[in-house]
């Protein structure tokens, strides 16, 4: 009766889920366009902030493709409140990072946080259920605490296009870091949807940085 009233869509495609799919299709989950930078220590995702911060290890899911399967996950994650497709391809990602000898010693998962006025519109942050099958999936903590969205932003499709133009700007004094002496000393794996320039990543990063000792490496669902 609930699939009648409340009929299950793929993620992908937006089309009726056979009984036995989950978030995907049988076809979009064939036509995804992996990223899985891990899976051969691929450094195209890290290459992107060299230069700009130290990184250990860093790797997508999924590549983002305009008009394209990833592009409709991602909106239906944001915006039509699906937040079940975060923890999916977390726990995708995290049985495979699980497995990968240079995740093997991350101490504790970090999300990139929303601000509250924005957490309280959508009513969940969409990395949460990525973040969280994560660690779970690497038997770590997950800690939403550390780091704080203290000050609103424009929208991320601003911010890419501004900071194409400007690759000097950041998101100065928009986050901050909380409880310093919780991270101090440990590998963190910050985790967000999508990365296209890089900036919220790095902006996020200095804040963590500020503790003693501290290795960094990311994850997101999707890479631009």
């Amino acid at each position: 009766m609930l699939n009648l009233l409340f009929p299950k869509v793929c993620a992908g495609c937006n089309e009726l889920l056979l009984r036995d799919e989950k978030v995907l299709c049988a076809t979009c989950r064939f036509n995804l366009p992996l990223a899985c930078h891990h899976r051969n220590d691929d450094p195209t995702f890290a290459t992107v902030f060299y230069g700009r911060f130290p990184v250990e290890q860093a790797t997508a899911l999924l590549q983002f493709q305009k008009r394209g399967i990833t592009q409709n996950i991602l909106h239906n994650l944001k915006y039509r409140n699906q937040e079940h497709i975060s923890g999916f391809f977390g726990k995708w990602l995290g049985g495979e990072l699980s497995e990968t000898k240079s995740y093997s010693t991350i101490d504790l998962v970090i999300p990139v946080p929303l601000h509250k006025q924005k957490l309280k519109k959508r009513g969940y942050n969409q990395v949460e259920g990525f973040g969280k099958a994560i660690a779970n999936a690497l038997n770590v903590p997950y800690r939403d605490d550390v780091l704080l969205k203290i000050s609103k932003t424009n929208s991320q499709v601003f911010k890419e296009r501004f900071s194409r133009f400007n690759p000097l700007w950041k998101e100065e004094g928009v986050f901050s870091l909380q409880k310093k002496e919780i991270i101090e000393g440990k590998h963190i794996l910050l985790v967000d949807d999508i990365v296209t320039t890089g900036a919220t990543l790095e902006t996020c990063a200095q804040q963590l940085l500020k503790a003693k000792g501290i290795k960094l490496s990311l994850a997101t669902i999707a890479i631009a």
